[in-house]
């Protein structure tokens, strides 16, 4: 109601000097387990396909914090070398962009992953593989699948089946599919094969 110019700024440096000290270790070792987790994709590409958002949500939430702690820095500096609360004002204005930013991003990458989202690619065509490298099966025609958490995948394949394949046969081609599909992805938790006959 009644805001004044900031008289003496040294508390406010030692209260954001500790805060840069506490956040910076801690966004410290966000980025070394995101690094670890991330594996052989850059840091862009993990986070558009990462299905874990704890991994990237807490390095976003921590950097974000860094910057809005500089800019908060920036601003009381240049207030009080120029005599102006303007950039005071300023600094805030801009924090609160940089919160909106990371909000908006966080919310556009982990959008799917809440209403469910297929997995990788690579996956995805590696099923088809071996699917393929069975003897029963003479065609795969679709691989759905299904995130239903960052380490549980629901896989629905529809394959054809040789028409000289008999029920028994048939069934053991399954549960040795089924085996081997869990052996080379382990997320892959639950799988439904809707076998078809070759038209």
């Amino acid at each position: 109601m009644h805001p004044v110019a900031i008289q003496s700024p040294n508390l406010n440096y030692i209260v954001l000097a500790l805060a840069m000290l506490f956040k910076g270790a801690a966004w410290y070792f966000a980025l070394t387990e995101f690094t670890k987790a991330k594996g052989k994709w850059g840091y862009l590409k993990a986070v558009q396909r990462g299905k874990d958002p704890s991994m990237f949500v807490v390095l976003f939430e921590d950097s974000a914090a860094m910057l809005g702690l500089i800019v908060a820095a920036a601003g009381i500096f240049l207030s009080q070398i120029t005599a102006n609360p303007i950039y005071d004002g300023l600094a805030s204005i801009i924090i609160g962009l940089i919160l909106a930013a990371t909000a908006a991003w966080l919310a556009y990458e982990t959008k799917s992953l809440l209403i469910g989202e297929s997995a990788n690619q690579e996956v995805i065509q590696g099923i088809r593989k071996i699917a393929e490298s069975h003897r029963r099966i003479k065609h795969v025609n679709e691989v759905l699948t299904l995130h239903m958490g960052p380490d549980f995948i629901l896989l629905n394949l529809s394959v054809d089946f040789d028409n000289t394949a008999s029920a028994g046969e048939v069934e053991k081609a399954i549960a040795r599919l089924d085996r081997d599909i869990k052996k080379a992805y382990p997320k892959i938790k639950r799988i439904f094969v809707e076998a078809e006959a070759l038209r």
